[in-house]
């Protein structure tokens, strides 16, 4: 009996710890190294809107004719999904792990053409990673929401796979959005997208890139909302993101409600063998607490099952202090 074993999406998975998008999950090879670690599930490496039409874009910064111009726009994004298509039939092919394919976008666009081919080459589900940073000051929450939305209902409408929508951080109403895309016959969410970081450097007056990976102390905000989604909006699954990086961050996750978790920044750190460690520390909390599956214990500590919901909305440090003093 395979205790860890556990359900998302409706794909059974033998751990619920999932390689998340990421270099780790960009060839066949790599995901046969997931697969040997333990890993529930991997999520592809994402095909991305903005690399696609970036490379449209400069092409047709050479190009004066609209006729190749057309050509071209049809040709890159073509062939960027060939390749893509290509290697979720060589996963399929070599792998015996649930494959989720990874769509990165902005806006409405070309998705659904694009998930059905996905369905057709063989994936188990597809993860919608919507990336939405409004920073001209003027598009409302409801327009950002109403754009999730859109991607949402053109996908779900072109396809019958398990879906998944990986949603950001410092949405204005995460568990109304939550609720809005389970009406649409979405069977999960990813919580969070981790946004690229930002820094500078002092020295040059120059612009450069933060911390890319992860830390466990990023979990606490994931924990927050895992457990008011699981709680709230029952009848969808949640794989906690960002911030996952031991097993005791795995047991937690579960605890709060997320069905599965995903992991990257770790992989980068540790390798692979990161998950079998998870996977080996959950196996023994498990023994040591009693219990046989997974099911037995997640979302036992979700906002409707604690004594006191109230811990989850807290939001002030004054609160929590003025009570322990």
């Amino acid at each position: 009996m395979n205790r860890i074993a556990c359900q998302y999406l409706g794909l059974e998975l033998d751990s619920p710890v999932v390689f998340g998008s990421s270099g780790f999950t960009a060839t066949a090879g790599h995901i046969r190294e997931a697969e040997r670690a333990g890993a529930g599930a991997v999520v592809l490496k994402s095909i991305f809107e903005e690399q696609i039409l970036g490379r449209v874009q400069c092409l047709n910064g050479y190009n004066d004719y609209p006729e190749a111009a057309d050509y071209l726009n049809r040709y890159v994004a073509e062939h960027d999904l060939e390749v893509y298509l290509d290697m979720i039939r060589a996963v399929r092919r070599e792998c015996a792990l649930p494959v989720i394919a990874s769509i990165c976008c902005r806006q409405a666009g070309p998705w659904a053409d694009f998930a059905r081919r996905i369905e057709k080459a063989g994936a188990d589900a597809i993860e919608l990673n919507v990336f939405l940073l409004p920073a001209d000051g003027e598009t409302s929450s409801a327009a950002v929401e109403r754009r999730y939305l859109d991607i949402v209902e053109r996908v779900r409408d072109a396809v019958s796979l398990p879906l998944s929508v990986k949603l950001g951080q410092g949405l204005t109403d995460p568990l109304g959005l939550v609720r809005e895309i389970a009406y649409r016959k979405v069977q999960g969410v990813v919580l969070f997208n981790r946004f690229y970081p930002v820094d500078i450097d002092i020295e040059h007056m120059t612009f450069r890139a933060g911390d890319i990976f992860s830390r466990s102390a990023e979990l606490s905000n994931v924990l927050r909302w895992t457990a008011l989604v699981d709680a709230h909006v029952s009848q969808i699954d949640v794989a906690a993101s960002t911030g996952v990086h031991t097993g005791e961050d795995v047991v937690k996750a579960l605890l709060a409600g997320a069905s599965a978790v995903q992991v990257a920044s770790v992989l980068y750190e540790k390798g692979p063998a990161a998950v079998t460690a998870m996977n080996a520390f959950l196996n023994r909390w498990m023994e040591r607490r009693g219990f046989d599956a997974v099911a037995r214990f997640a979302g036992r500590m979700n906002a409707r099952r604690i004594a006191d919901p109230e811990l989850y909305e807290r939001t002030q440090f004054m609160k929590y202090f003025s009570e322990h003093e």
